[in-house]
């Protein structure tokens, strides 16, 4: 069983009906025994950092998440799922984020379009089973002000380029996390969410 996680907030249908099109048994939860006792974890997210921790530690999610992570159960993080694994964010100053990854998320600054929305590719600098099948510069769906920049350039899975390339996904162990939507990324999308759940049987 993989457990959607439920803190009030994100895109938790979109997530739970591609998955369930790909048969896969799947439960929007935020019931910390049912978390504990699912093969695999993913943290959706589409909001604020800020209020995202907040939830969280209401819910008492926050603790059952960094311990689900530790005992070695495959983690997908989606947008702010992703960003909420690390040390803090530009977008809630003085709020500290789970800290699984070391790093920060600042947000996009330039002479660009912000947020950053709409198709635009990955490349992949490290290979990963997650990423197995998919294509080099393949198109994923975004849509986030925040990007994670972390510290250990070793975990960043792919990059992305928007004013400059920023990470747009990250893999370390168990955890594989990225800054695209798949449940919104059509076929790609897919056969990444596909990859997941054949990592998590």
């Amino acid at each position: 069983m993989i457990a959607v996680i439920d803190y009030g907030m994100g895109n938790l249908r979109s997530v739970t009906n591609a998955l369930e099109k790909l048969g896969a048994d799947t439960v929007i939860t935020g019931d910390r025994k049912i978390i504990k006792s699912a093969k695999a974890i993913i943290l959706p997210g589409v909001g604020a950092f800020g209020k995202c921790i907040e939830n969280l530690e209401k819910h008492g999610l926050l603790d059952c998440i960094r311990e689900t992570i530790e005992e070695g159960k495959q983690y997908l993080g989606i947008c702010l799922g992703m960003q909420v694994l690390f040390e803090s964010s530009e977008e809630a100053p003085g709020v500290a984020g789970m800290g699984v990854l070391k790093g920060t998320v600042p947000r996009f600054t330039g002479n660009i379009k912000i947020p950053h929305m709409g198709w635009n590719n990955i490349k992949i600098v490290k290979e990963t089973n997650i990423l197995q099948g998919i294509e080099n510069n393949e198109y994923f769906y975004f849509v986030h002000s925040y990007y994670c920049l972390p510290d250990d350039k070793e975990i960043v899975a792919t990059t992305t380029p928007y004013g400059g390339e920023f990470v747009s996904s990250v893999q370390k162990d168990n955890i594989f996390a990225c800054q695209f939507h798949p449940e919104k990324s059509q076929s790609v999308g897919l056969k990444l969410l596909q990859n997941f759940i054949d990592i998590s049987a």
